[in-house]
């Protein structure tokens, strides 16, 4: 198949038959990724797996049965319709049945990551009200001395009654009628990072299970036979919906691994539950590489649809991939706002240029712009956009943010804050960021809440965050520290303000590098020009 047909022959109207509910009336996210699924009481959902080599198979019909009891329980201890629930736990099942009877209930879902520290937490929880956090005491020992509203549900503790987490579930019926709810009614608040201000929770609706489909069924090519493996954490929008949810709404199985990334585990993997489909960040694609190939000759791979996402890929790892396995891996490019956008896809014959992110999306009207909202001659760098005139785009904005939700509107177009160009061919290659929210590992990082942490360390008069490229995680953070008068530049101290940030915010945002130096680029008003540093970054790769 080829991607012209794709634009010329999808339609919305034969999406809509795909579903239960109605994406124009009343659905629930719920239902159309887990509840549909369970006539069948044999189908499996979710293979999982822990580094211990502890394992599980869950139908659909036990995630039903299970979610139905947590719904009830939910309901038990006060949560209600339009409440708020986090999750703060890694790839467990315990996090998947809460998630599901958050939004049986009509409750809302907050995504919390693990590697988060308590100023991270405290700010999603307290900004989007939450009433519960389902976590473990591991993650609510970061949440001790603060003064919290929300009450906790650990998973490996027990409750006043005496009874583990399961125990509890356990005590409820399995029968529970899902609520229906308003198509454009938010099922998710997803906080995201941008370079001005703290995170901001994008809400994504229940609508937004259908909103996927073209993604999962061309970029992807999710099939009802695959076995799918995702790496991404369910604390970020690509884990919860690409790798989980997406392919569930679809009928797949999936397979969930808690444990660190090790490429060969990987490996193991993928031959032992016979993976079809598999989704990862480029970093891991390159630790993959980098194990070789005499580690690959070990194992039978079946999967043969590979998809990235989170920054472009080098051409190194696309030509090691097409060699070794006789397919390339197939780059996708999305924000949490909009979603899967900008594609390779799978489903097609398409010449995978690496490097590119593809073309849009069918369904969606997508476009390059500039700073009028005009859109830009092919060749000229724009800001990617969609068009919102398109009726099943719908951004509900940012949870009690008007003014920021505003911000990402330019007359018809939504804004993703990311440039590009498209080549002769149609093709859209990446630019940068229109602001400066830096891409590691696959994590979308905004420098304002690591610079805020750091300087209330009392040694950092100021700071100023940027991306230093990096050839394993496409860049990494870097610091550049202003020092208070009686303190002095040393490694020693280098080191402490990594760790400050790396034990206050998270793993993922702490500063990889620190410089030391007397003054910040400026703007005459006193802002500071963060591109300045980070264009000597760059520059200093390419005369190296």
């Amino acid at each position: 198949m080829k991607y012209e047909e794709l634009i010329e022959n999808f339609s919305w109207e034969e999406v809509k038959k795909k579903y239960e509910g109605d994406p124009d009336g009343k659905i629930n996210f719920a239902h159309e990724v887990c509840d549909r699924w369970a006539k069948d009481p044999n189908r499996v959902a979710i293979y999982w797996e822990d580094s211990l080599g502890n394992t599980e198979t869950w139908t659909y019909r036990k995630l039903q049965e299970k979610s139905n009891q947590m719904a009830n329980a939910l309901k038990s201890i006060g949560i209600k319709k339009g409440d708020r629930v986090a999750g703060l736990l890694g790839k467990d099942m315990e996090l998947v049945v809460a998630i599901l009877g958050t939004w049986k209930i009509g409750a809302i879902y907050v995504p919390l990551f693990t590697a988060f520290g308590p100023d991270a937490l405290m700010h999603r929880s307290q900004d989007s009200g939450v009433s519960l956090i389902v976590t473990n005491k591991e993650q609510a020992s970061k949440l001790e001395g603060r003064d919290v509203s929300f009450q906790l549900l650990l998973t490996d503790s027990v409750n006043n009654e005496g009874k583990t987490f399961w125990e509890f579930v356990d005590s409820f019926s399995t029968e529970h009628e899902t609520v229906l709810m308003d198509a454009l009614d938010p099922a998710v608040i997803q906080y995201t990072s941008g370079t001005t201000g703290l995170p901001k929770g994008a809400m994504n609706a229940h609508k937004g299970v259908y909103s996927l489909y073209p993604y999962l069924t061309f970029a992807l090519n999710v099939e009802e036979d695959d076995v799918f493996f995702g790496g991404a954490d369910l604390g970020w929008s690509y884990g919860l919906m690409a790798c989980t949810f997406g392919p569930l709404s679809l009928g797949a199985k999936i397979v969930m691994y808690k444990g660190p990334f090790e490429a060969e585990k990987v490996f193991q993997i993928l031959e032992k539950y016979e993976v079809t489909n598999f989704t990862y960040a480029p970093t891991a694609y390159r630790m993959m590489m980098a194990a070789g190939t005499e580690v690959l000759k070990k194992y039978k791979i079946k999967a043969r649809k590979f998809s990235s996402a989170g920054e472009p890929l080098d051409g190194e790892v696309v030509r090691f991939f097409q060699e070794n396995f006789g397919r390339a891996i197939y780059d996708h490019y999305g924000a949490t706002e909009m979603g899967m956008v900008v594609n390779n896809y799978n489903i097609t014959d398409m010449a995978v240029k690496p490097g590119s992110m593809g073309f849009p999306i069918p369904g969606f009207k997508m476009a390059l712009v500039d700073e009028n909202g005009e859109v830009v001659k092919q060749g000229d760098v724009g800001q990617i956009a969609l068009d919102t005139t398109d009726e099943n785009f719908k951004f509900l904005g940012y949870w009690n943010n008007p003014k920021k939700s505003s911000e990402k509107f330019l007359g018809k177009w939504f804004l993703s804050g990311d440039l590009a160009k498209q080549d002769e061919d149609g093709y859209y290659w990446f630019q940068g960021r229109a602001d400066d929210v830096i891409s590691s590992a696959g994590y979308r990082i905004g420098p304002t809440e690591v610079e805020a942490c750091l300087m209330e360390h009392t040694a950092v008069l100021e700071a100023a965050v940027v991306g230093k490229p990096d050839k394993t995680k496409g860049e990494i953070v870097k610091a550049f520290i202003v020092l208070n008068n009686g303190f002095s530049p040393s490694d020693a101290l280098a080191d402490e303000l990594s760790l400050y940030v790396k034990n206050k915010l998270s793993k993922h945002q702490y500063p990889r590098e620190i410089e030391f130096i007397t003054e910040l680029p400026k703007t005459q008003s006193g802002k500071t020009q963060r591109y300045l540093l980070k264009k000597r970054e760059y520059e200093k790769q390419v005369n190296s």
